[in-house]
């Protein structure tokens, strides 16, 4: 599992930091309703960094990898939904970011590991 981390450490890291712009991108645009057209064009620069981001991830791991790591959004989602909105977190989405926490390590740590020995 670690040496899986390791060979896509740079994709992983960088679809971690994609999902953190897309997240706070779409925030803004939440926080845009009100009229705000700087939270908006904010809010679109922060998505688009991070759709780059996910782009030049897929150039450091293998899709099957990379792409599952954007699950991270939903976890973030309910996080910035609960600190920012002020919405309410359930037990159940608890347990569901719980799980989706446990799925993004299995698979990004799942990636198969040539042997140097053979």
């Amino acid at each position: 599992m670690i040496e899986s981390f390791k060979k896509n450490k740079v994709g992983i890291l960088l679809m971690v930091c994609s999902s953190i712009f897309v997240c706070f991108g779409q925030l803004l645009w939440k926080l845009s309703v009100d009229g705000s057209f700087f939270y908006l064009v904010l809010g679109f620069v922060l998505y688009g960094i991070g759709a780059l981001a996910m782009i030049v991830a897929y150039r450091f791991g293998k899709v099957s990898i990379l792409q599952p790591i954007l699950s991270l959004n939903y976890i973030l989602s309910i996080v910035l939904a609960a600190t920012v909105l002020n919405e309410t977190i359930t037990l159940l989405k608890c347990v569901g970011v719980l799980i989706i926490f446990a799925g993004v390590l299995l698979i990004a740590g799942g990636d198969e590991v040539e042997d140097a020995s053979v």
